[in-house]
């Protein structure tokens, strides 16, 4: 069997509107034409008990030993009125009843229990008619009333009820797929508008937002949460137009570098000292170059998630040492000192290759960027919300305003000296990311004055014993390489 699905989510709400109303209507006129019916059979019943007490009432026994009412009534108005002996001879009747008998009124009359019953008429259209037989006495006389009612009146109501609520219910529910149909386009009219305006949406124009009517009804919200994913969408296509301007510009500078080395180099003859030099040169940018491409693709398999962390469980003090005994040399080289701080701290658990390479890129920026002379602390501690590793230098520090883009790929505060000093752009980047895919937060403490501090907090994971720190039981600061004399 073919199903046929309406495309229209607004001809959807209206079949499913009127199928409700339908349901509703035809249970509305079903319930109806069941109380007026049983109000018309209660109230013909009461009606025929009402002749039953009038007769018995009413009617007298004459002289002559014949029973009649007390007052005749002319024949139209007379009801339909049977008087039996107790032997179930007819003693009276009316005019009505001699024209419209019933089947069997003399065996109901034998019956004789006041109970009502429906029987068919004798003459044609054969109508039924309510029959009440009851014992009286008139004249002291025992004997059987019968009166009867014909129920052709209420069964006309009925069959003209039947026919208003039969035509009426397909009006009623034309006029309300009408409606529902007005109010699903005036309801889903926002939809429209929102789809018009995202048709016109592309990658030049995601500056556009879809329209909101009404911010706190369903249609507002769902067009909130669009708008704000175009927002994202547009911070994420300029960060990436941004990161190719700049990573085109970064691979073009040692290219362009090595390309004027060799031209110049080839110029003239030279002795082979000249072109070592040259060569050496040459070999410095394809490092520099390498190092730019080793981080960018780092980066590339962090925003595609396909880095994969290893388990180790990680001595952060001793993870300190190693960084600032290993960049000593570069410490030493620009007269500064670099000190390890740190307090009883438990192990922590996550990947150690990883933060390794963030705390080695934060001590790093910081030597770079700190004067000779200068000073660099590392400090681990444990916090309420976990371990902290801080990274303190004396050198100009990060204006205020500069400071959000700080983590941005090829952000540099100071262009010219980062070059200088061999830097990329993209060392804080790796950072963040780096302690962030272990669980951590990488931050820069604001401060109005000298020098700069970079926080790493990492996530409270398991507890150490006595033994995980014999070798830092003082917890005293360690002077890892001091400035040279």
């Amino acid at each position: 069997m073919i199903r046929i699905q309406p495309r229209s989510v607004r001809v959807r709400l209206t079949l499913w509107y009127i199928a409700v109303m339908l349901a509703v209507l035809g249970v509305y006129a079903g319930a109806v034409f069941t109380f007026v019916r049983d109000n018309s059979s209660q109230m013909l019943d009461e009606r025929l008990r009402d002749d039953f007490d009038w007769a018995s009432d009413m009617l007298a026994q004459r002289p002559d030993g014949s029973i009649a009412p007390y007052d005749e009534t002319g024949e139209g108005d007379s009801p339909w009125l049977q008087v039996y002996s107790v032997d179930g001879h007819l003693l009276y009747d009316t005019p009505e009843a001699r024209r419209k008998p019933v089947q069997a009124s003399d065996k109901l009359a034998a019956k004789a229990d006041e109970r009502i019953l429906t029987v068919q008429g004798v003459n044609p259209p054969h109508m039924p008619f309510r029959v009440m037989s009851g014992g009286a006495r008139i004249g002291g006389k025992p004997v059987v009333v019968q009166v009867a009612k014909s129920e052709d009146s209420i069964i006309q109501d009925q069959h003209q009820l039947l026919y208003i609520l039969l035509l009426g219910l397909p009006i009623a529910v034309a006029a309300a797929g009408v409606g529902g149909y007005l109010l699903a386009r005036r309801a889903l009219a926002p939809v429209d508008r929102m789809s018009e305006r995202a048709r016109s949406i592309n990658a030049e124009q995601l500056n556009a937002r879809l329209p909101v009517d009404n911010p706190d009804d369903e249609l507002g919200r769902l067009a909130t949460v669009f708008n704000e994913t175009l927002t994202r969408l547009e911070s994420s296509f300029d960060q990436m137009r941004r990161f190719t301007a700049d990573a085109s510009h970064e691979l073009r500078t040692p290219l362009t570098a090595m390309r004027s080395v060799g031209e110049v180099g080839l110029r003239v003859r030279r002795d082979e000292s000249a072109y070592r030099e040259i060569i050496g040169s040459m070999l410095e940018e394809v490092d520099r170059l390498s190092l730019l491409v080793d981080r960018l693709l780092t980066l590339s398999r962090a925003d595609t998630g396909r880095s994969e962390l290893s388990i180790d469980s990680v001595d952060i003090p001793e993870l300190a040492q190693e960084i600032a005994e290993q960049l000593g040399v570069l410490a030493e080289e620009r007269d500064q000192s670099v000190k390890v701080k740190f307090d009883v701290v438990p192990r922590w658990t996550g990947d150690r290759v990883v933060l390794r390479q963030a705390l080695l890129n934060l001590v790093d920026n910081a030597i770079k960027y700190t004067p000779e002379g200068g000073r660099i602390e590392i400090a681990v501690a444990q916090e309420p919300e976990g371990t902290m590793i801080s990274v303190r230098d004396t050198g100009p520090g990060i204006p205020a305003e500069l400071q959000s883009r700080i983590f941005d790929r090829f952000y540099r505060v100071d262009k010219a000296r980062s070059r200088e000093n061999g830097g990329t752009g993209l060392g804080l980047a790796i950072a963040k990311w780096a302690v962030e895919v272990n669980g951590g937060r990488l931050t820069l403490d604001p401060s109005s004055g000298e020098g700069s501090c970079f926080r790493i907090t990492l996530p409270r994971v398991g507890t150490g014993s006595a033994a995980d720190y014999a070798d830092y039981a003082d917890g005293a600061p360690r002077v890892v390489n001091a400035p040279s004399a």
